[in-house]
């Protein structure tokens, strides 16, 4: 990308299943184009964490409330340059891939209090745009006017090839347990009544079944670089 300054830093969103590349794809670009990288999935994934933590139940919307009011988090970047998130000062990024807090994160993703307290932490670390937000939401609800938005997506059976890779060794499950993991979680996050999972009607979509973490990112920054022509325009 060139470095010729820009008149306004874009926020991008790139929303899509488990399993698509996301991360991978989103920290890439983010990278690429100097920007900061935004895992929203890591929020909800610690507030499942601290919802287990605190015993409670995936529906108990009113302990859910009280738990995201009293809850800080925040990212901050380790010495290798990696994004770390802090719950109330204590890094607990390795802590939030778990298959238990995996299904917990799916579940408290979709109850009102929740999405209400992420939704304004959301907004205010895209208030000064250059951001790369990766999520499920973020095009269609978080940012509905982001400047440029992708829906990432794969086959289920090639995501679950993905996240075998990722997580067999530390978690012992078995790829036919991950793939029927990831068509249920599809389900649940396109068939549920609050911000269901689908691309915003503007939503460049991207198919990453048959393409290399590289080809994505330079698919992506071919539109990338059109919007920022046109911004400085």
């Amino acid at each position: 990308m060139s470095s010729e300054k820009i008149e306004r830093r874009l926020i991008i969103t790139i929303d899509g299943p488990a399993g698509a590349g996301k991360t991978t794809v989103s920290r890439t670009l983010a990278a690429r184009l100097g920007y900061r990288y935004v895992d929203t999935g890591a929020l909800y994934r610690a507030v499942a964490l601290a919802a287990l933590r605190a015993d409670l139940q995936a529906d108990d919307d009113d302990g859910l409330e009280r738990l995201c009011r009293g809850l800080t988090l925040a990212f901050a970047s380790a010495e290798d340059g990696s994004a770390r998130l802090l719950s109330d000062g204590k890094d607990v990024s390795d802590q939030l891939r778990s298959p238990q807090v995996t299904r917990m994160a799916s579940a408290v993703s979709a109850r009102p209090p929740v999405r209400r307290g992420l939704l304004r932490l959301q907004r205010e670390l895209g208030r000064d745009g250059g951001a790369v937000f990766e999520g499920r939401d973020m095009g269609t609800v978080v940012f509905p006017g982001a400047d440029v938005k992708f829906f990432l997506d794969a086959s289920p059976r090639t995501r679950a090839l993905r996240r075998f890779a990722e997580v067999q060794a530390r978690t012992g499950q078995s790829l036919a347990e991950i793939e029927t993991a990831i068509r249920q979680r599809d389900a649940n996050d396109r068939t549920r009544a609050l911000a269901p999972l689908r691309p915003a009607e503007d939503a460049i979509p991207v198919d990453s079944t048959d393409l290399t973490i590289d080809e994505v990112v330079d698919q992506m920054l071919t539109h990338v670089s059109l919007k920022m022509r046109q911004t400085r325009g």
